[in-house]
């Protein structure tokens, strides 16, 4: 197979996504060289896009973004031992050093000195090709195709939400935001042995697709309805509150629908955010009722195993949330159509 010129896609200010040819890196001792096949539009590179920000991070210079990856071992560096070229991988984005206090304790999503590929701090995977640590890059089984090892970083966010929330036999959960982070919690919910999901949208057609794949309950919200109109909502379609709450869209509004439909004793997992610094919640009610509110940062080195593992033997099935495809040169028309949701566009494809 002949290489190819490395194009890539430099976000250099919101608006601003340029295709450019850059240098094909040579892959350190302990790395791999990817031929990059398939990368998701995650909704923090849709914000970086539009808005040249997500929370605290500015797009302050040129940027590469891209984290929802697989491709094909090109290159295997000197060190590598677990992969060889042409192994199809999935790609973990996040490299954990391994040695500070939070990795050491099992934490290594929050890992002090990690290194998130795609999130301004480094270069991501929306290129032709790109060096990673081999250590961090699964090879698929010959049945799971690239697509769905490019999705494998969003189950591994799911469950992680998911067990930030306890969520397990019997739990009765609701899903704020039928995105692609929603629906998969939705799915992994289900995987995990919750009785009953609620999944809550502003878009019809995006709750048509919750029930499609095993939502027991959808309720469309409104742009006007308040926080206490939307826990009625809930609570009268699931004749009762919900154990846990996982809130995919993060803003006022969704964070305090998640503290006030909790059960008492039950547990508020913040997933998505809106890049506000401050919003204000109902803090005294979750003091009062013992509302747990949990953040959810990336994931644990084993939920991605456990990822991988749920995808491969089918426990979840994530093929019906890809929608689209596009090739490399069509990124920005990628964006438009993730960032306008027409044809019902839920998850999508690059490469």
């Amino acid at each position: 197979m002949q290489i190819e010129d490395n194009i890539t896609a430099v976000l250099y200010r919101a608006g601003d996504l340029r295709l450019e040819k850059r240098p094909i890196s040579e892959p350190k001792d302990d790395e791999v060289l990817l031929k990059i096949c398939v990368v998701g539009i995650c909704g923090s590179d849709l914000h970086l896009v539009n808005d040249g920000r997500i929370g605290p991070k500015i797009v302050d210079k040129p940027a590469v973004l891209g984290h929802e990856v697989s491709g094909i071992v090109w290159k295997v560096g000197n060190n590598v031992l677990n992969l060889k070229k042409g192994d199809r991988v999935a790609v973990d984005p996040g490299v954990h050093c391994f040695r500070c206090d939070p990795c050491r304790s099992g934490r290594g999503n929050l890992c002090v000195n990690a290194v998130f590929a795609g999130t301004l701090q480094s270069d991501g995977c929306l290129s032709r090709y790109f060096a990673h640590s081999a250590d961090f890059c699964y090879r698929l089984p010959d049945h799971v195709s690239l697509e769905e090892g490019a999705l494998v970083e969003l189950v591994s966010v799911a469950i992680h939400a998911c067990k930030q929330g306890r969520v397990g036999h019997g739990s009765v959960v609701l899903v704020q935001g039928a995105g692609p982070v929603g629906l998969m919690s939705l799915l992994v919910s289900k995987a995990l042995g919750a009785s009953k999901v609620l999944v809550t949208d502003y878009i019809q057609a995006r709750l048509d697709k919750a029930k499609e794949i095993g939502a027991d309950f959808i309720v469309q919200v409104h742009p006007r309805d308040s926080a206490d109109v939307v826990k009625q909502k809930v609570i009268s379609a699931l004749v009762g509150d919900p154990t846990t709450s996982i809130d995919c869209v993060g803003s006022e509004l969704t964070i305090t629908v998640a503290v006030r439909a909790t059960a008492s004793g039950g547990v508020a997992v913040i997933v998505g955010f809106h890049g506000l610094p401050a919003v204000n919640i109902p803090i005294t009610e979750a003091v009062i009722r013992e509302i747990d509110i949990r953040g959810n940062h990336h994931y644990n080195n084993y939920d991605y195993h456990e990822a991988l593992e749920m995808v491969a033997t089918g426990t979840i099935d994530v093929k019906p949330l890809i929608t689209h495809h596009y090739k490399i040169d069509e990124v920005q028309k990628a964006f438009n159509t993730a960032t306008t949701r027409e044809d019902n566009a839920i998850k999508f494809g690059l490469g």
